[in-house]
């Protein structure tokens, strides 16, 4: 299992950071390592995300010096999501089988984590967001039928899209992660535009389904120091609290979101008119 740590920033500092920097900081650019679990702790609010490929054999989610924790869910809660082909998640012991879409809450005290693949040559691509947990709730398959959708947008806007919240109250029970899906629809290509921030949660995008030659470029920073990033398919962005996080694309694409911090209220949010961007 492969960990990069990464640290928070004051935005004062972010002001003075050229392209290379940021995407240091900022920008994870390899989420899927094929027989891998790759994943970045980011010490805001100490979110751990990342992408787990199994091939031709299981992979294991396990703690260690970095969580402070022998088992990885000893003190957290995590979210997955598989973007990839037909495979299976067994939680202490019970097999689950995960089809591209599908979706799963697991709780905290889950002791073992184990992703493996139907096929090896088209292996399952797990997506994962995990937050620290004080509580326990039960663990839930969420497949993409049961998902809460919410439609937005319009087209003169250029943002028509569905939200489909999988790891949220409307869905299941958690104790700080908030985790979903976007999908937008052909001819769309913004999202969350007008954009905002919320001080009470950072979150995490990670941009998907994309042909080869497709980029996201995605802004972050405070609303008057606005800042952006080139981003591939199967690509995340770290965006902290003070950011806005939103995106504009040249062709097709789809994003998973992951939040945690104080609420889960997805509606709150402090809205950035398109006039005060800097």
């Amino acid at each position: 299992m492969k960990l990069d740590i990464r640290y928070g920033h004051h935005p004062d500092d972010v002001k003075g950071y050229d392209t290379t920097k940021l995407r240091e900081q900022f920008l994870v650019e390899d989420v899927f390592v094929p027989g891998e679990i790759a994943l970045t702790y980011t010490h805001v609010d100490r979110v751990v995300f990342g992408g787990a490929v199994p091939t031709e054999n299981p992979l294991s989610l396990v703690g260690g010096k970095d969580f402070g924790t022998e088992v990885f869910l000893e003190r957290r809660e995590l979210g997955i999501i598989n973007i990839g082909g037909e495979g299976t998640v067994t939680l202490d012991g019970t097999v689950h089988p995960m089809v591209k879409g599908d979706g799963f809450y697991v709780g905290r005290g889950t002791k073992s984590v184990v992703f493996a693949s139907k096929n090896a040559a088209q292996p399952a691509q797990f997506y994962l967001a995990s937050a620290p947990a004080h509580q326990s709730y039960p663990t839930v398959k969420i497949e993409f039928s049961q998902a809460n959708p919410r439609k937005l947008g319009s087209p003169e806007a250029v943002n028509v899209r569905t939200i489909y919240q999988y790891v949220h109250p409307a869905v299941c029970q958690s104790c700080q992660l908030v985790m979903g899906m976007t999908m937008l629809e052909t001819g769309s290509v913004w999202n969350t535009m007008p954009c905002h921030t919320h001080e009470r949660r950072m979150e995490a995008y990670l941009y998907f389904d994309m042909d080869a030659d497709t980029r996201v470029f995605h802004l972050l920073g405070q609303p008057t120091e606005t800042r952006h990033l080139v981003v591939a398919d199967r690509q995340a962005v770290i965006s902290p609290s003070w950011s806005i996080h939103s995106g504009v694309g040249t062709g097709r694409y789809t994003f998973i979101w992951a939040m945690a911090g104080e609420n889960q209220t997805f509606d709150d949010m402090d809205a950035v008119k398109p006039g005060a961007l800097r």
